[in-house]
């Protein structure tokens, strides 16, 4: 049995095929039974194409992360300033299902509150699936909690429904 922990180092572009690779898995795998596989798919090529990832690489308020176990990348977040000039959300926080239930994500959010107070920000936020109600419950966890609701048409036909979720909870991290 492996009682390492993974270790969170910023992502590369020599990465970004394997994330690529493993978000679409993860994908496949978690949101089979949440949303349609055409709107997988069109997700996928909106949000994981190598280009774009690389691109966001280059920019200073975007914050992408690789979590790596025994050399291999099994999870991954990334985060970004929002237009609210003091908040900072994760907006992709992933990890493969063979590594869940392990605290792992705990350690990519601990990952994002120390961005967010790097760089002076006040607030934590993200989004997660109406009906994912393993991360909600995980993010409940973590001390964030539901704030509002956000549906957003993301082109193709396909909405996403998803709940605003607000860290709430700082002290839970002892930071």
């Amino acid at each position: 049995m492996n009682t390492k922990l993974p270790d969170v180092l910023p992502l590369t572009s020599y990465d970004v095929r394997d994330v690529s690779m493993l978000a679409e898995t993860i994908w496949r795998h978690h949101y089979a039974d949440i949303i349609s596989s055409e709107q997988i798919g069109y997700m996928m090529a909106q949000r994981y194409q190598p280009e774009l990832i690389n691109k966001q690489l280059m920019s200073s308020d975007i914050w992408w992360r690789k979590l790596i176990l025994d050399d291999g990348i099994i999870g991954f977040s990334c985060c970004m300033r929002t237009n609210k000039p003091d908040e900072l959300k994760i907006d992709k926080l992933y990890i493969h299902c063979d590594h869940h239930r392990k605290g792992y994500g705990a350690l990519l959010v601990a990952d994002a509150i120390k961005i967010m107070q790097e760089n002076n920000l006040q607030s934590l936020s993200l989004t997660v699936n109406k009906h994912n109600q393993t991360a909600i419950s995980a993010y409940q966890h973590y001390g964030f909690e539901i704030t509002g609701d956000s549906v957003v048409d993301i082109g193709g036909g396909f909405i996403m429904n998803d709940y605003l979720m607000n860290l709430t909870k700082l002290n839970r991290w002892n930071v």
